[in-house]
């Protein structure tokens, strides 16, 4: 079958097409004929061995595909790598029905990113109806999705982005208020954004100045999710005593450790199935590109030129 395989760590051009042997289920695993698999800005960092695990190669990435069984069962599913390839081994019992109605993309696009931005909001941060959220990086596939998921708490929603083009699409999502994140008083744009207030929870996957920054625009009792560094400068670090003046918690949150909890993510994801089906969230298609443009697609998405979610067709 053709696959995309990374044999050394690089840039763009250390991922190739090549012929590689089919996959073979094993027990409780089901085979499934990939319609699209997702791209996501942690493959980058894979490929530069950058990630947060370990990573062995040779190695076809990709953690998320939808596509068929051979009785014809539309599923989607996360896997531990293997996604970017005409097949896939899924785990039965971790593999999503998709509802009729619901496109290719967007079954994708309620994976990773949409149970990301789902438990952040609900089980990290545990947002409240009026409650001021700040969301960083906006307009990507996990913050373009948080922000709509905090409006529907009832939040009041702040949004970052690096473009003019970007805060007015996230204000587009519902977005209360957008700010440039290089601002040089980012703490006070922030609070000025949420008239003049700290605010109550901050969704952060940049590192660096951003983190650091956001901590400080924290109200008593807020609450900083922090998800990624994008940005791949590490944040200070918070001096215990800061947070206990404020009652502040500073959380950690990466994906893989909600694997273990498959009924919630299913829950999670037939809750979000529903809400675009009611044509309360809407998922941004950032992209739907032929596998052999791998390359190109990685350029863009490492510098920053995407928007929304994007996914390769292993059939082209």
């Amino acid at each position: 079958m053709r696959a995309v395989q990374i044999t050394e760590f690089g840039g763009p051009e250390v991922v190739a097409v090549r012929e590689v042997p089919e996959p073979r289920p094993g027990a409780g695993q089901v085979l499934i004929d990939v319609a699209r698999c997702g791209v996501n800005f942690a493959d980058a960092l894979l490929r530069e061995n950058r990630y947060i695990a370990a990573v062995t190669l040779p190695l076809i990435p990709g953690i998320e595909v939808v596509g068929r069984t051979a009785d014809g069962r539309r599923l989607a599913a996360m896997i531990s790598d293997g996604g970017y390839a005409e097949q896939a081994v899924v785990a039965e019992d971790s593999a999503f029905p998709v509802p009729d109605g619901v496109d290719d993309v967007t079954a994708i696009a309620l994976l990773v990113q949409g149970l990301t931005a789902w438990w952040l909001i609900d089980r990290t941060a545990r947002v409240q109806p009026g409650e001021s959220v700040v969301v960083h990086a906006a307009a990507g596939g996990v913050g373009s999705l948080a922000v709509q998921l905090a409006k529907l708490r009832g939040a009041r929603v702040i949004a970052t982005a690096g473009t003019p083009d970007k805060r007015e699409f996230a204000l587009s999502l519902g977005a209360d208020a957008a700010v440039d994140p290089a601002a040089d008083d980012l703490t006070g744009a922030l609070r000025a954004a949420n008239h003049g207030d700290p605010v109550d929870v901050v969704l952060e996957m940049t590192g660096g100045r951003v983190t650091d920054q956001s901590v400080a625009a924290l109200a008593p009792f807020g609450r900083l999710a922090y998800y990624g560094m994008a940005g791949g400068v590490e944040p200070a670090p918070v001096p215990p005593r800061d947070l206990q003046r404020r009652s502040a918690t500073v959380s950690g949150f990466w994906l893989m450790n909600a694997l273990a909890y498959p009924e919630v993510l299913g829950k999670a994801y037939v809750e979000m199935s529903g809400q675009v089906a009611a044509g309360e969230l809407r998922v941004v298609h950032g992209g739907d590109h032929p596998m052999s443009e791998v390359r190109r697609v990685h350029a863009d998405l490492r510098g920053r030129r995407t928007v929304g979610k994007l996914v390769l067709d292993p059939t082209r």
